[in-house]
């Protein structure tokens, strides 16, 4: 039984990866399952907003307290976790052994994908609005980005790195926090 922060992390390092969720039928191992109520009795609650005992929270905070485990869609295009230990098997498997650009030469990697990670692989860490921005899509392109975001998760090119809000001409934070990206190999 997972009862914080703390247990959870210990319980990740030790089965190497976990779905964010489960409760559906794909098949995915996840060291806890998601509901507005308490899991199994324990003291764990979703959307509660406290760092310790709601899962919810553990996303963000896993990138910003550690440094080996990662977050991101990784699993049926929803988001999960995997350790640092096990992530190059997870490389191997997904990646087929292949460079980016292999991938997409052999037409396994869509254009749209192409162009968020071109932006990436430049080195910087992005919120998803600005990669959007830089990566050439529009407004009407929502669809299209938010694949392509996916398939480069699934396929480990890219990861959540972290969180930012929007900022105004003042500097001044607004609006709901955007994750933010970068290419695994950074990360």
């Amino acid at each position: 039984m997972i009862r914080n922060f703390t247990e959870f992390c210990a319980q990740l390092q030790a089965a190497g990866f976990s779905g964010a969720v489960s409760g559906s039928d794909d098949g995915v191992f996840s060291l806890f399952r998601y509901g507005w109520g308490a899991i199994d009795e324990s003291s764990v609650f979703w959307h509660t907003g406290d760092p310790e005992t709601d899962p919810w929270e553990w996303r963000m905070r896993v990138l910003e307290e550690r440094s080996d485990i990662a977050y991101a869609k990784v699993f049926s295009r929803k988001a999960g976790y995997i350790t640092k230990a096990w992530y190059p098997y997870f490389l191997a498997a997904r990646r087929e052994n292949a460079p980016f650009d292999e991938l997409y030469a052999d037409g396994k990697l869509s254009h749209d994908a192409k162009r968020v990670y071109d932006v990436l692989r430049a080195g910087l860490p992005l919120p998803s609005h600005e990669l959007k921005v830089l990566s050439g899509f529009g407004s009407d392109d929502k669809s299209h980005f938010d694949k392509a975001l996916t398939d480069l998760q699934m396929d480990l090119f890219i990861t959540v790195c972290g969180r930012s809000c929007k900022k105004n001409k003042m500097g001044e934070e607004y609006g709901w926090e955007s994750a933010v990206f970068c290419t695994a190999e950074d990360f």
